[in-house]
């Protein structure tokens, strides 16, 4: 499964360039858009709203707008950041999982290896939920009744089929062997809706997209997908603790189209560093129940196209769309 490093912020030695400031780069009459590629409230929406407004002030003159371009599983959105004019005024806030795997499952206009990358900013672990009174308790439990019953077992997925709601459900099926029944959505409000009514018996979402359901004692996790479990929610096990050897989440971060202009590139890199280095900066994202994993230009991209290389390996074991 795809196994991510969650890095201190202490221990990042994130260098902080000089950068001229950027006035000549983006004259302060034209905002940056920032393309997202889900509707408003998701977590990508979150991350790009959140990131932008860390490094206004460390960008100056620049102001950014934030465009929702919903659709096909986030693909008229990258679509959109990727085949954006290369002047430095379009950005976008992205999935990297998806940058992955759409291409597996249908032609796209982009190539993985060309976004320009500059800061991943959050690496959200999936989870599985259930309401309170459910008798699933754990995930041993929700492996009894599909061994028991194949397909016994509704489990929803914010982000629908081969989304990384969806990949944490089919990782589980693989490590246990089972099948249950998958239900497709277009987004966390959705299943979560359709959690809290029954209609589902179980939800596939990310965890900070559920923290706060789960304090108000609405939703309860079953397991949460990462390598450790999230100081935010210390009580829920994981995957593996539970005999699991299951880890995936959203990696979520800010990318530009090929070809975007390098001083821009700098600074924003730089901006992104200066905050990464900020003890407000993590302050804020705990307040707003953020799990960070800072990645500056090089590193992102790296992340992403490693990512992309166990998704395809994945993929091959056993497609999800034929």
């Amino acid at each position: 499964m795809i196994a991510r490093r969650h890095l201190p912020l202490a221990g990042l030695g994130l260098a902080l360039p000089f950068v001229k400031p950027a006035r000549a780069a983006w004259p302060a009459d034209r905002p940056i858009e920032v393309i997202v590629p889900f509707p408003p409230g998701g977590g990508v929406d979150a991350v790009g709203r959140f990131a932008t407004h860390q490094i206004t002030s460390r960008v100056p003159g620049v102001r950014f707008v934030i465009v929702n371009r919903a659709g096909a599983s986030g693909q008229l959105g990258m679509e959109a950041i990727f085949n954006a004019a290369p002047d430095g005024y379009t950005i976008g806030a992205i999935g990297s999982l998806n940058v992955s795997t759409l291409p597996l499952e249908r032609p796209v206009r982009w190539k993985a290896e060309e976004f320009t990358y500059f800061a991943n900013i959050v690496d959200d672990a999936c989870g599985l939920w259930v309401l309170p009174n459910s008798p699933i308790r754990s995930l041993a439990d929700l492996v009894a009744a599909l061994k028991r019953q194949p397909e016994s077992v509704s489990v929803g997925s914010a982000a629908g089929v081969g989304s990384d709601d969806h990949l944490v459900l089919l990782g589980l099926e693989e490590k246990a062997d089972v099948r249950a029944l998958h239900a497709p959505f277009n987004g966390t409000a959705q299943v979560q809706r359709d959690m809290l009514s029954g209609a589902v018996d179980v939800a596939s979402f990310n965890m900070s997209e559920g923290i706060v359901l789960m304090r108000e004692g609405r939703i309860r996790c079953i397991g949460q997908a990462s390598p450790a479990r999230w100081s935010a929610a210390p009580d829920v096990p994981t995957f593996r603790e539970q005999g699991f050897d299951v880890v995936i989440g959203s990696a979520r971060g800010i990318v530009g189209p090929p070809g975007f202009p390098p001083e821009a590139a700098r600074a924003l890199e730089a901006a992104f560093a200066a905050a990464f280095a900020d003890p407000n900066y993590v302050r804020d994202a705990e307040r707003v129940s953020l799990p960070l994993r800072p990645l500056v230009g090089r590193e992102y991209r790296e992340m992403v196209l490693a990512e992309g290389e166990t998704v395809r390996a994945m993929y091959a074991r056993r497609p999800w769309r034929r």
